[in-house]
């Protein structure tokens, strides 16, 4: 768990006075408490983090680097607790935080007992003592369950961001005293697995070999909200466009085009060039509705017959399907490449195929010195793609 906020506001208070007097009089403490704060939150850091002068008290670069992590992580939580009760600010507690976050996610008591490892009464206990110092409801029984308020959800994103800043703030003290703590979490989308992505981890790691590194596959949705509850570092793959919310950004790479595959051997595969409607007769393999590639394919397909069509997220069934029978699909190019054992592109442009790739990031997220280097590697791998 990280230094408890209350200690927190008093650095980032002294941070901004360079007075113990002043900051005791703004957190309304005495002044030995802030220096017992102060004290401690070096110790658990393992840094100094002040250094003092005939002026004050004055911030060392890792005092600079954590103030940095800690305003950022002080402004979600306050924006959040604006419209509430000033005590929030002063009695919130991480294990209060971390019991909301928990609830929010499951909105039930019991489950997020266990998943937290604590009894139920903790559990529902930490989330009342929110509730009371907030001046508001978290939580709402319903003949369904507990549905988490608007106040709720916003206090608990906020909770999320905050403790994922303070673990930035662990990694970029680390850097400054030599060592690699952290690690960088990607959520990967289809078309990133297929050479892009492996290409830039094996470089990083000749260059910090030891770095731990984590990849999550999974659909855009779910990729996306891992992403904004600062679970995921960044989502790797196609772009949505236009962008579906305005709290994340995305930087194109490069541009991919989709094509249509079909087995190799399939009666198609040997003709010159292709019509559309050479294809109609055919069933398809298509991905879930509102990705990139089932746009494109509804639009090639608009004027076909009803089609015939088994839908699918997973490449390898896609394939697996393929291989065994003359159904047809669509592809990224790049993966149909890494496929060409088994299948193969057919002659036939797709029209609006090409749909741009890249990296998906929270707004306003600011990457450890790792991550940036990962990102680099991203960026220069992905020039040869472009």
């Amino acid at each position: 768990m990280p230094a408890s906020i209350r200690h927190l506001r008093m650095f980032h208070a002294l941070g901004r006075t360079n007075s113990v007097t002043r900051t005791a009089e703004l957190c309304h403490v005495s002044q030995p408490a802030v220096t017992q704060a102060i004290g401690k939150l070096a110790k658990e850091t393992g840094q100094v983090l002040f250094q003092r002068s005939p002026q004050g008290l004055f911030l060392t670069e890792a005092g600079e680097v954590l103030h940095h992590r800690a305003s950022r992580a002080l402004q979600r939580l306050d924006a959040a607790m604006a419209d509430m009760a000033h005590e929030i600010r002063i009695q919130a507690t991480w294990p209060q935080l971390t019991a909301l976050i928990a609830v929010t996610e499951v909105e039930n008591f019991t489950l997020a007992a266990r998943r937290l490892g604590l009894s139920q009464p903790t559990v529902h206990r930490a989330a009342a003592m929110l509730e009371q110092a907030a001046g508001t409801m978290f939580f709402q029984r319903t003949a369904h369950g507990l549905i988490t308020t608007r106040a709720g959800e916003q206090l608990a994103q906020a909770a999320r961001l905050a403790l994922a800043e303070l673990s930035q703030a662990d990694s970029d003290l680390a850097m400054l005293a030599g060592r690699e703590v952290g690690r960088i979490v990607i959520g990967a989308l289809p078309l990133s697995r297929s050479g892009w992505l492996p290409t830039a981890i094996l470089a990083f790691r000749r260059q910090r070999p030891g770095f731990p590194i984590e990849i999550i596959d999974g659909r855009y949705d779910e990729l996306l909200l891992g992403l904004r509850r600062g679970e995921i570092d960044l989502v790797l793959g196609a772009l949505r466009l236009p962008s579906p919310i305005d709290d994340i950004t995305q930087e194109r790479l490069f541009d991919d085009e989709v094509v249509a595959v079909a087995r190799a051997g399939h009666p198609l595969t040997t003709a010159r060039e292709l019509r559309p409607e050479d294809t109609f007769r055919y069933p398809w393999v298509m991905p879930r509705k509102s990705t990139p590639i089932r746009g494109i394919l509804d639009g090639f397909l608009a004027e076909a017959p009803k089609a015939d069509v088994v839908e699918t997220s997973s490449v390898i069934v896609l394939r697996e399907i393929l291989r065994a029978s003359d159904y047809l699909g669509g592809l990224s190019r790049m993966q149909a490449e890494v496929e060409a054992q088994v299948l193969s592109i057919l002659p036939i442009r797709l029209p609006n195929a090409l749909r741009p790739i890249g990296v998906t990031t929270r707004a306003g997220w600011e990457p450890t010195r790792a991550q940036r280097d990962f990102l680099n590697l991203l960026r220069k791998t992905s020039v040869d793609l472009a």
